[in-house]
């Protein structure tokens, strides 16, 4: 399997928070998630990838031979969006077509009209169009993803796209990125980053797990189902079960928590409920641990 990006002990340092040293690979021809919660580092990571920020120290390698960020022929292959102002905000959708144009030689107007169109933002040549400014949260994401998906580009970037739309948006959003992998199959790939995977989970192949700006567990999706188990079961049985699980979170009548697969049968002789989790339940069990284990992840997603 090839890779779009091969990130090998990439840093950035700020006086109060630190990334890294992160080394994982974005396989490419999926669709990957950085999983965390606010703070985790998963923006910092993204910005550093597309040479927004400037990294400590570390090497990416896209693509298999390109290094450089600032390369003009790198930048075109990469399709960037930022949850942030990705645009001046006094722009219109239409000044937004005219700057892509100019920026990049696979910007396609025809495309991107469509798109605003079939993301509910109208015609962008209708003299009504608002600025920017004077958007929704959720409308100015969808001018920033008519842009990125309207260039023929061969890796989607996105950093939190999907936390300011509405639950049909982003469903759409997940149809947005089926339909870019598919139309070049195994050539084009998709990292974005989310703190709630719950309505992403259709759109997720990859996922790599964030905390404390590291890296604590990554693996395809149904792979880290067969990895990992829910478990759930009656308040008395917890204190026989929690020695076999990684997290847990109990009240007065129940417990749930994931542990390694490995430990299903011990675990349903204890009278525990043993489930596939969706990706959903994983990520708040692996990152419920990883907050417990604090900095000392290391050994944390090893085997089990």
């Amino acid at each position: 399997m090839t890779n779009a990006i091969e990130i090998r002990g990439l840093t950035k340092k700020y006086k109060d928070f630190t990334l890294g040293g992160i080394t994982e690979d974005i396989p490419c021809g999926f669709a990957s998630a950085l999983i965390g919660a606010n703070g985790a580092g998963k923006t910092t990571l993204i910005d550093t990838l597309c040479g927004v920020t400037a990294k400590t120290s570390g090497d990416a390698l896209y693509f298999g031979s390109k290094t450089d960020t600032d390369d003009p022929e790198l930048r075109n292959m990469i399709g960037y969006c930022s949850s942030a102002n990705l645009f001046p905000q006094d722009w219109r959708l239409k000044t937004i077509a005219e700057a892509s144009e100019l920026a990049f030689d696979n910007f396609d107007r025809e495309r991107y009209t469509k798109l605003c169109k079939r993301l509910k933002l109208g015609d962008p040549a209708d003299k009504g169009q608002k600025k920017l400014y004077k958007m929704s949260d959720g409308n100015k994401m969808r001018a920033y993803l008519a842009a990125v998906l309207a260039r023929d580009t061969r890796l989607l970037v996105l950093d939190e796209p999907a936390s300011s739309l509405d639950p049909l948006a982003r469903d759409l959003l997940c149809e947005l990125f089926r339909e870019y992998l598919t139309e070049r199959d195994g050539e084009r790939t998709v990292l974005f980053s989310t703190h709630n995977i719950a309505d992403m989970e259709f759109a997720t192949d990859y996922a790599i797990f964030m905390a404390n700006g590291k890296t604590v567990e990554r693996g395809f999706v149904e792979d880290l189902k067969e990895k990992y188990i829910l478990v759930h079961g009656d308040a008395k049985d917890v204190s026989r079960a929690k020695p076999h699980l990684l997290s847990c979170v109990s009240n007065r009548t129940s417990f749930e928590g994931i542990a390694y697969a490995g430990s299903a049968e011990t675990l349903e002789g204890f009278d525990c409920a043993v489930e596939t989790p969706t990706l959903q339940q994983l990520s708040v069990g692996i990152l419920r641990k990883a907050e417990e284990d604090g900095e000392d992840n290391d050994n944390y997603g090893g085997k089990g």
